[in-house]
């Protein structure tokens, strides 16, 4: 078996089952793999995500619910790149994934792409929208 790689996502406010339900109705191609919850005993809320693994688009990620308050959150240092094959595509999730969110880069033609935007959406997860 070969190493595997995948993109761990981690929620400090117990949604991390709405962040994954939300993102994976973005794509046609993506689903829930599997799903394991904290019970009555814990540490976490009974309930919450302990983890959890989904595709989007034949991608690996993972997420759960942290117990644990860190010191910190999502930064837009890491984000998640994404190649749209249309500008319809582009501009969906351009505008789903910036709801209640944050604007970096609205739609437009930087020089290194046709067109590219950068937002940071309601769950602190960043993505980078690039028309290919």
């Amino acid at each position: 078996m070969k190493t595997q790689l995948s993109t761990f996502l981690t929620f400090q406010e117990n949604n991390a089952e709405a962040a994954m339900n939300f993102y994976i109705s973005l794509f046609a191609d993506a689903k829930v793999i599997d799903i394991h919850r904290y019970g009555k005993e814990g540490p976490g809320k009974e309930g919450s995500v302990m983890i959890a693994s989904f595709e989007l688009n034949g991608k690996a990620f993972r997420c759960s619910d942290s117990f644990v308050k860190h010191n910190w959150s999502f930064t837009p240092a890491i984000s998640i790149w994404v190649d749209c094959k249309d500008e319809n595509e582009l501009t969906t999730l351009f505008t789903r994934l910036s709801e209640n969110g944050s604007v970096y880069m609205p739609l437009n033609n930087y020089g290194f792409s046709r067109q590219f935007g950068w937002v940071g959406d309601r769950f602190g997860v960043t993505w980078q929208l690039n028309l290919a």
